[in-house]
């Protein structure tokens, strides 16, 4: 049977909370606006970590090993995680060295299963975690044409896939325990498709958007879990790999020293923000810049001239 239209009285109730709704929105949306620009200006208190457990993967050199010291410094404890046993083991002695707190696990972040046999070992032999850098990358540098098969997947096992199984993995404890910060490093190539980086720049997109979406996750999880997202797009860091960069402007656009940039990200999730550009300014440019065409977009970009060169 057809269904009864429903009379004036619910017609106009049915109106008028769409209007209210749409007013309270309003309101929220300015507020939140608002609320927003001023924390540009003036940005929240930086949180202490001396409490926490800070899981950094790659840390065995680079961004990684300065994140792990400086966590270490402010009074973390810190685990460091890496493929590589010399080099994490040399990070972990650097913090001791200087009286921190600092433990060491060999770990291949593209293994599932060894990623959740040492977090066991990390929750029985240290504690539970409540900070994690998704920091561990790769970034081959040619021609998409000349990217190997090999190439490509590895970027994403390590880039992508290690992120899953990272989230997969701490998460439950931090939700649990009611604290948790995820920390993810992306990349100005995950605003921005960039020459020479094409499945770099295809996970690094990848990444952004894993965290939006494990941040609304969280956002409308019933238990209100306190867990904070923060995502990170660099510059190019002086890391070793980005093996050929160019630039039109070397004084505006240097390359981004590692201790910089891990003082940056620190500071970021310390203060819970959610995007964070290295400088910071290029988050907002790159959100100016897409709101006019891409021809012009393109004239910015081309009269900047920044980039990698292939390493072939």
């Amino acid at each position: 049977m057809p269904q009864e239209e429903p009379n004036a009285g619910v017609k106009i109730y049915n109106l008028v909370v769409l209007i209210v709704d749409i007013l309270v929105m309003m309101f929220r949306w300015t507020y939140y606006t608002l609320e927003a620009m001023y924390m540009v200006v003036v940005p929240p208190k930086p949180e202490s970590v001396a409490k926490d457990i800070v899981v950094v993967t790659g840390a065995g050199h680079g961004i990684g090993r300065s994140l792990a010291q400086q966590y270490a410094q402010l009074g973390a404890t810190v685990v460091c995680l890496d493929i590589n046993d010399k080099m994490n083991s040399e990070t972990v002695a650097s913090i001791k060295k200087e009286r921190g707190n600092a433990f060491g696990y060999v770990c291949d972040v593209t293994n599932r299963e060894k990623i959740i046999e040492t977090a066991k070992m990390i929750k029985e032999q240290v504690g539970i975690v409540t900070i994690l850098v998704n920091n561990a990358g790769i970034m081959p540098t040619h021609t998409l044409l000349k990217q190997t098969e090999g190439e490509i997947r590895k970027t994403f096992e390590i880039n992508v896939l290690a992120h899953f199984w990272m989230l997969q993995t701490y998460l439950p404890d931090m939700i649990q325990k009611n604290r948790g910060f995820i920390v993810a490093l992306s990349s100005i190539a995950g605003l921005v498709g960039l020459n020479n980086l094409v499945p770099y720049c295809g996970s690094k997109h990848a990444v952004r958007g894993i965290m939006e979406a494990a941040h609304e996750e969280i956002r409308q999880d019933a238990r209100n879990p306190n867990i904070k997202f923060t995502s990170v797009y660099p510059y190019m860091v002086d890391t070793g790999l980005c093996k050929k960069p160019h630039m039109r402007f070397p004084n505006l656009m240097r390359l981004v020293k590692p201790d910089e940039a891990a003082a940056a990200i620190i500071d970021a999730q310390r203060r819970g923000l959610i995007d964070v550009s290295i400088p910071k300014y290029l988050l907002y440019l790159n959100t100016f810049v897409r709101l006019f065409p891409l021809k012009a977009a393109n004239l910015l970009r081309d009269f900047l001239d920044s980039g990698v060169e292939s390493d072939l």
